[in-house]
Protein backbone atom coordinates (compact mmCIF):
# COMPACT_ATOMS: atom_id res chain seq x y z
CA UNK A 1 0.00 0.00 0.00
CA UNK A 2 1.65 3.34 -0.96
CA UNK A 3 1.30 6.49 1.54
CA UNK A 4 2.57 9.68 2.12
CA UNK A 5 4.89 10.63 5.07
CA UNK A 6 6.31 13.62 6.63
CA UNK A 7 9.80 14.38 7.54
CA UNK A 8 9.66 17.67 9.84
CA UNK A 9 13.94 19.09 10.61
CA UNK A 10 14.69 21.97 11.83
CA UNK A 11 17.69 23.88 9.64
CA UNK A 12 20.01 26.01 10.02
CA UNK A 13 20.24 28.24 6.84
CA UNK A 14 23.57 30.72 6.69
CA UNK A 15 22.86 34.81 6.57
CA UNK A 16 23.02 34.45 2.83
CA UNK A 17 20.24 31.55 2.77
CA UNK A 18 18.20 33.48 5.00
CA UNK A 19 18.02 36.37 2.22
CA UNK A 20 17.65 33.96 -0.12
CA UNK A 21 14.70 32.00 2.02
CA UNK A 22 12.96 35.66 2.54
CA UNK A 23 13.04 36.91 -1.40
CA UNK A 24 11.53 33.14 -1.69
CA UNK A 25 8.90 33.49 0.50
CA UNK A 26 7.89 37.22 -0.84
CA UNK A 27 7.93 36.27 -4.44
CA UNK A 28 5.85 32.78 -3.67
CA UNK A 29 3.56 35.07 -1.95
CA UNK A 30 3.13 37.71 -4.52
CA UNK A 31 2.57 34.94 -7.21
CA UNK A 32 -0.12 33.81 -5.31
CA UNK A 33 -1.91 37.01 -4.70
CA UNK A 34 -1.70 37.96 -8.28
CA UNK A 35 -3.20 35.13 -9.55
CA UNK A 36 -5.72 35.17 -7.49
CA UNK A 37 -6.28 38.54 -7.91
CA UNK A 38 -6.86 37.55 -11.51
CA UNK A 39 -9.53 35.19 -10.72
CA UNK A 40 -11.48 37.26 -8.28
CA UNK A 41 -11.74 39.67 -10.84
CA UNK A 42 -13.05 37.27 -13.50
CA UNK A 43 -15.40 35.87 -10.79
CA UNK A 44 -16.72 39.33 -9.43
CA UNK A 45 -17.54 40.70 -13.44
CA UNK A 46 -19.84 37.38 -13.94
CA UNK A 47 -21.50 38.24 -10.33
CA UNK A 48 -22.32 41.58 -11.56
CA UNK A 49 -23.29 40.75 -14.73
CA UNK A 50 -25.61 38.09 -13.21
CA UNK A 51 -27.10 40.99 -10.94
CA UNK A 52 -27.74 43.24 -14.04
CA UNK A 53 -29.72 40.07 -15.90
CA UNK A 54 -31.79 39.53 -12.22
CA UNK A 55 -32.28 43.58 -12.25
CA UNK A 56 -33.62 43.82 -15.80
CA UNK A 57 -30.77 45.70 -16.88
CA UNK A 58 -29.90 42.62 -19.23
CA UNK A 59 -31.71 40.43 -20.90
CA UNK A 60 -29.32 37.43 -20.26
CA UNK A 61 -25.50 36.71 -19.17
CA UNK A 62 -23.84 36.06 -22.14
CA UNK A 63 -20.33 36.37 -20.68
CA UNK A 64 -19.07 32.50 -19.72
CA UNK A 65 -17.32 32.94 -16.07
CA UNK A 66 -13.71 30.84 -16.62
CA UNK A 67 -12.70 28.57 -13.57
CA UNK A 68 -8.98 29.04 -12.48
CA UNK A 69 -6.73 27.59 -15.44
CA UNK A 70 -3.48 25.72 -14.00
CA UNK A 71 -2.06 24.87 -16.75
CA UNK A 72 -2.56 28.13 -18.30
CA UNK A 73 -1.49 29.95 -15.36
CA UNK A 74 1.90 28.41 -15.20
CA UNK A 75 2.58 28.86 -18.98
CA UNK A 76 2.14 32.39 -18.02
CA UNK A 77 4.90 32.45 -15.65
CA UNK A 78 7.54 33.20 -18.08
CA UNK A 79 5.83 36.23 -19.33
CA UNK A 80 5.53 37.39 -15.35
CA UNK A 81 8.80 37.62 -15.10
CA UNK A 82 9.65 39.69 -17.90
CA UNK A 83 7.59 42.83 -15.88
CA UNK A 84 8.65 41.36 -12.59
CA UNK A 85 12.41 40.81 -13.33
CA UNK A 86 12.83 39.83 -9.31
CA UNK A 87 11.05 36.67 -10.23
CA UNK A 88 13.69 35.09 -11.76
CA UNK A 89 16.14 35.46 -8.63
CA UNK A 90 14.25 32.81 -7.02
CA UNK A 91 13.49 28.34 -7.74
CA UNK A 92 10.92 28.70 -10.68
CA UNK A 93 9.55 25.12 -9.22
CA UNK A 94 8.44 26.81 -6.29
CA UNK A 95 7.03 29.50 -8.21
CA UNK A 96 4.96 26.75 -10.15
CA UNK A 97 3.97 25.06 -7.09
CA UNK A 98 2.14 28.48 -5.93
CA UNK A 99 0.08 28.51 -8.97
CA UNK A 100 -1.18 24.69 -7.91
CA UNK A 101 -1.68 25.95 -4.64
CA UNK A 102 -3.96 28.36 -6.04
CA UNK A 103 -5.66 26.04 -8.46
CA UNK A 104 -6.82 23.56 -5.11
CA UNK A 105 -7.95 26.16 -3.55
CA UNK A 106 -10.38 27.19 -6.53
CA UNK A 107 -11.25 23.85 -7.03
CA UNK A 108 -12.07 23.33 -3.36
CA UNK A 109 -13.95 26.79 -3.45
CA UNK A 110 -15.98 25.58 -6.64
CA UNK A 111 -16.87 22.40 -5.42
CA UNK A 112 -18.36 24.53 -2.08
CA UNK A 113 -15.58 22.52 0.46
CA UNK A 114 -14.35 25.58 1.06
CA UNK A 115 -14.49 29.53 1.59
CA UNK A 116 -13.00 31.85 -1.03
CA UNK A 117 -9.24 32.05 -2.12
CA UNK A 118 -8.18 35.15 -0.03
CA UNK A 119 -4.56 36.92 -0.48
CA UNK A 120 -1.67 35.82 1.47
CA UNK A 121 -0.09 38.38 3.98
CA UNK A 122 3.56 38.87 4.83
CA UNK A 123 2.03 39.94 8.06
CA UNK A 124 1.50 36.37 8.56
CA UNK A 125 3.38 34.66 11.85
CA UNK A 126 4.30 31.55 9.67
CA UNK A 127 5.39 31.97 6.56
CA UNK A 128 6.04 29.05 3.81
CA UNK A 129 6.94 27.89 0.50
CA UNK A 130 7.00 24.40 -1.10
CA UNK A 131 8.91 23.04 -4.11
CA UNK A 132 8.81 19.94 -5.73
CA UNK A 133 11.43 17.22 -5.72
CA UNK A 134 12.64 17.03 -9.87
CA UNK A 135 16.28 15.32 -11.02
CA UNK A 136 17.64 15.02 -7.41
CA UNK A 137 17.29 18.62 -6.78
CA UNK A 138 16.05 17.66 -3.18
CA UNK A 139 18.57 15.38 -1.04
CA UNK A 140 20.14 14.37 2.23
CA UNK A 141 23.53 14.68 2.13
CA UNK A 142 24.84 13.48 5.87
CA UNK A 143 24.36 16.44 7.98
CA UNK A 144 23.16 18.78 5.51
CA UNK A 145 19.85 18.81 2.88
CA UNK A 146 20.22 19.86 -0.40
CA UNK A 147 17.70 22.36 -1.52
CA UNK A 148 16.65 24.10 -4.76
CA UNK A 149 18.78 27.75 -5.22
CA UNK A 150 19.71 27.25 -1.14
CA UNK A 151 22.39 24.62 -1.89
CA UNK A 152 23.47 22.13 0.94
CA UNK A 153 21.31 23.30 4.33
CA UNK A 154 22.85 22.29 7.66
CA UNK A 155 19.70 20.67 9.73
CA UNK A 156 19.18 18.71 12.66
CA UNK A 157 18.87 15.20 11.46
CA UNK A 158 16.75 13.07 13.87
CA UNK A 159 16.43 10.04 11.83
CA UNK A 160 16.72 8.76 8.86
CA UNK A 161 14.55 9.42 5.47
CA UNK A 162 13.01 6.78 3.77
CA UNK A 163 10.73 6.81 0.69
CA UNK A 164 10.46 8.66 -2.58
CA UNK A 165 10.85 12.11 -2.12
CA UNK A 166 7.63 14.10 -3.74
CA UNK A 167 8.62 17.89 -2.22
CA UNK A 168 9.84 19.79 0.40
CA UNK A 169 8.09 22.78 2.28
CA UNK A 170 10.46 25.91 3.97
CA UNK A 171 8.78 27.83 7.16
CA UNK A 172 9.26 30.19 9.19
CA UNK A 173 7.97 30.73 12.37
CA UNK A 174 7.17 33.89 14.21
CA UNK A 175 10.65 33.17 16.49
CA UNK A 176 12.77 33.18 13.38
CA UNK A 177 13.82 29.40 13.82
CA UNK A 178 13.68 27.58 9.99
CA UNK A 179 12.34 24.43 9.19
CA UNK A 180 11.81 21.88 6.83
CA UNK A 181 9.24 19.07 5.77
CA UNK A 182 9.64 16.14 3.44
CA UNK A 183 6.90 14.80 1.82
CA UNK A 184 7.59 11.32 0.92
CA UNK A 185 5.86 7.99 -0.53
CA UNK A 186 6.43 4.69 0.82
CA UNK A 187 5.35 1.26 0.43
CA UNK A 188 4.08 -0.27 3.34
CA UNK A 189 3.58 -4.38 3.56
CA UNK A 190 0.51 -5.42 5.40
CA UNK A 191 1.26 -7.43 8.54
CA UNK A 192 1.00 -11.22 7.97
CA UNK A 193 -1.94 -12.96 8.92
CA UNK A 194 -1.46 -15.22 12.28
CA UNK A 195 -4.80 -16.69 12.25
CA UNK A 196 -5.27 -15.77 16.26
CA UNK A 197 -8.47 -14.11 17.19
CA UNK A 198 -9.30 -11.82 19.99
CA UNK A 199 -12.40 -11.95 22.20
CA UNK A 200 -14.29 -9.15 23.40
CA UNK A 201 -17.03 -9.51 26.62
CA UNK A 202 -19.61 -6.80 26.23
CA UNK A 203 -21.73 -8.12 28.66
CA UNK A 204 -19.82 -6.45 31.66
CA UNK A 205 -21.69 -4.47 34.07
CA UNK A 206 -18.83 -2.48 35.45
CA UNK A 207 -15.54 -2.30 33.51
CA UNK A 208 -13.78 -0.90 36.99
CA UNK A 209 -14.79 -0.25 40.41
CA UNK A 210 -13.14 2.24 42.74
CA UNK A 211 -13.36 1.68 46.52
CA UNK A 212 -12.97 5.04 48.77
CA UNK A 213 -12.46 5.62 52.61
CA UNK A 214 -15.78 6.55 54.05
CA UNK A 215 -14.04 9.64 55.22
CA UNK A 216 -11.60 10.64 52.98
CA UNK A 217 -8.90 13.73 54.16
CA UNK A 218 -10.93 16.09 52.03
CA UNK A 219 -14.29 15.55 54.55
CA UNK A 220 -12.24 15.66 57.62
CA UNK A 221 -10.66 18.92 56.36
CA UNK A 222 -14.49 20.80 55.74
CA UNK A 223 -15.91 19.61 58.93
CA UNK A 224 -13.64 21.13 60.82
Amino acid sequence: MIVNRAYKFRIYPTKTQEVLIAKTLGCCRFVYNYFVGKQKGKDAYWHMVSEMVQNGQLPRNNWKGEFFHKNKSIKALPELKKHYPFLKEIDSIALQKSVEIVHEAYRRYYKKQNDEPRFKSKRNPVQSYTTKYVNGNIAVLGKHIKLPKLGLVRFAKSREVHGRMINATIRRNPAGKYFVSILVEVDIQPLPKTGSSIGVDVGLKDFATLQMEPYTKIQRFFAR
